[in-house]
């Protein structure tokens, strides 16, 4: 999908620690509105869940993701091209 190379980026800075949407935001150089759009189609997929207040809201990856990281790991390499040292390339 077009936004999947987003949400790829999005998943992989989760995976390394929680992140509020402005952190996120900051992070991959886009708007806040972005972040929290794809936020909410990973979270609708049961891919991310959040916790906390509304505002500083925490996002992780969801057990799902977690269970199954090494399959995603392997889907972004072979479709966005990421590499482990060097992140998405894309």
């Amino acid at each position: 999908s077009r936004g999947g190379s987003m949400r790829a980026k999005i998943l992989t800075l989760l995976n390394e620690r929680p992140m509020n949407a402005n952190q996120l935001a900051e992070a991959l150089g886009v708007n806040y509105r972005t972040v929290t759009h794809h936020l909410n189609i990973l979270m609708q997929n049961g891919l991310v869940v959040q916790e906390g207040p509304k505002y500083g809201t925490l996002y992780f990856p969801s057990k799902t993701f977690i269970e199954n990281s090494e399959v995603f790991m392997k889907v972004l390499e072979a479709k966005f091209g990421f590499n482990k040292k060097k992140g998405l390339v894309s």
